[in-house]
Formats: C-alpha cells, structure tokens, sequence
C-alpha cells in the first residue's frame, strides 16, 4: 500500500519503547529491594521520591522511558499521519528511520553514561528530524 513504509519506524520505536520499560523494571526492581523502600512513604511524603532514594543510574532508565512518551508522541502523530495522506514512503520514511535510530542511540546514551553534550546531540538532530516531518506533513495537508 501507498505510503504505509513510514510506519515500520513507528512499530519499531513503540517495539524500543518496551525494550526500555523492560529495562526499567528489570533495574528499578531489584534497586528497590536492595535499599529496602517503604513504599508506603513515596506514596504519602511528597518529598520522598526515587530520584532522591535511588541511584542516578538506575533513575537514569526511568528517566528515558519517560522522554520515550514525550517528544515520540509528536513523530507517532505526524508519521501516522503522513501514511494516512499517503506521503510514508520515500525521503519521509528514511527520516522516520533515522529519527528511531537517534531516539535509540539517545536512550543508550541516557541510560548508560548520561553524557549531556553528546546526549543533548543526538536528541537535537533527532529533533530536526521529527521537525523535517512535521513541515512535510504540513506542507502535504495545507
């Protein structure tokens, strides 16, 4: 069908997205465990959080998973689009792709060292991609 490549980069990032949460739980579990947390406390003392009682790295994955639902739901909405309008394949679809790619390299970056330059790098020309689609969609639908 026409216009519908664009959409293999959005099951691909939905796909990263639970790679993440996986990793999330699969550190925040044990962390939690390992400084034995009243989890009654980070619910009713609003100054008690996880950022606070567990270590930068392990908050660093739930931090990503987070950022996974913030600039992506953008890219979901125009790819989504752009495959409806029938405009997904081509140039479109090779810049859905390199937008998955970086969000990817974003998300390794985060959750492993967290280096904010190269970190902060790689989320802006992941930005200019997701930028470069929307004017494509825009220019496409106005």
């Amino acid at each position: 069908m026409t216009g519908m490549s664009i959409l293999q980069p959005v099951v691909a990032l939905t796909v990263w997205t639970m790679i993440m949460w996986f990793w999330l739980y699969g550190t925040r579990i044990p962390a939690i465990q390992a400084a034995k947390l009243d989890l009654e406390e980070l619910v009713t003392d609003p100054t008690v959080t996880l950022d606070h009682k567990l270590p930068p790295q392990v908050q660093w994955k739930a931090h990503n998973y987070n950022h996974l639902h913030e600039a992506p739901t953008v890219f979901y909405a125009v790819a989504i689009t752009l495959a409806i309008i029938g405009q997904g394949d081509g140039l479109n679809a090779q810049v859905a792709w390199a937008y998955v790619v970086l969000r990817v390299i974003h998300s390794i970056i985060q959750s492993t060292v967290n280096a904010i330059n190269l970190r902060f790098g790689v989320f802006a020309l992941s930005s200019f991609c997701l930028m470069f689609l929307v004017a494509r969609a825009a220019l496409a639908m106005f």
